[in-house]
């Protein structure tokens, strides 16, 4: 099973030094990626459903990631995820090519259409065409990164005669690992990216989304990345990995030493399991 852990740059690690701990830690004791989420702004006072209180530190996901890269060497760098729907395309694909050559091929991309309703409301983003939106701009990103001359006619984006370097180093772009359990979150899985993300999520709801995976031409093709909902021990690690897990992205307490605890813990359980 690859080992990952959730919440780097948010909380008490979106302290610099905290953060460079963290991740250092992480990479010597064998965890194979390091995962960011992303909330550009949060609802003040906190409101359904929003996911933390607004005085809650989120670091941008490319410039912690990017901040981190450069003091470790091995460990992937995942955005868990970024909020595409919210984002001019051109920019992220610029922003999440550049954080790949940076780190030397480590970005494992993942993106999500987002379901905070009150952040899309300040970005001036209708919240009813997340799911387009996200679709084109995946294409959108992977025209800038693969086609020699990029061009893009779509509903909310149209280019030509332009360019944007460097490429990505990973050949294709950095994998796209889309989140969500909703019917278009599966498709969109299955049709763009190379894997899958549950967040939160016990072992029976995790069979039913692979399940549901399979049901869908290319569903069956995709990595499959969890944070479970539970403290994952030897027989939740082994558990997951029976219904087809690939990878527990393990969601590690706020406090600096408690969540080296748990990344030491995370690692001895899964040789158990």
């Amino acid at each position: 099973m690859k080992l990952g852990f959730f919440g780097i740059g948010s909380g008490a690690s979106a302290d610099p030094s905290i953060a460079i701990s963290l991740a250092q830690h992480a990479e010597a004791a064998g965890l194979e990626s390091m995962w960011t989420g992303e909330h550009v702004v949060l609802p003040s006072p906190r409101q359904p459903p929003s996911p933390a209180e607004s005085d809650h530190p989120m670091l941008h996901p490319s410039t912690v990631l990017a901040f981190l890269a450069a003091k470790t060497s091995t460990i992937r760098l995942g955005t868990g995820i970024v909020l595409i729907a919210q984002r001019n395309p051109l920019v992220l694909a610029k922003e999440m090519a550049s954080l790949d050559v940076l780190s030397g091929g480590r970005l494992l991309l993942g993106i999500g259409a987002g379901y905070l309703h009150q952040e899309f409301a300040a970005l001036g983003i209708p919240f009813h065409e997340r799911g387009s939106r996200s679709n084109e701009y995946i294409e959108v990103m992977r025209a800038l990164w693969n086609q020699e001359r990029p061009v893009f006619d779509g509903r909310y984006f149209r280019f030509d005669n332009i360019d944007a370097q460097p490429r990505p180093i990973q050949n294709g772009g950095p994998p796209i690992v889309v989140g969500g359990t909703s019917t278009g979150a599966l498709r969109r899985a299955a049709k763009y990216g190379q894997g899958w993300y549950g967040f939160a999520m016990n072992v029976e709801q995790t069979e039913s989304v692979i399940s549901r995976l399979h049901e869908i031409e290319g569903g069956d093709q995709l990595e499959i990345s969890v944070t479970p909902s539970m403290r994952a021990d030897a027989s939740t690690i082994a558990a997951f990995r029976d219904v087809g897990v690939d990878r527990i992205i393990s969601l590690v307490p706020q406090d600096e030493t408690r969540a080296k605890q748990a990344i030491d813990a995370l690692v001895e359980q899964n040789s158990l399991a």
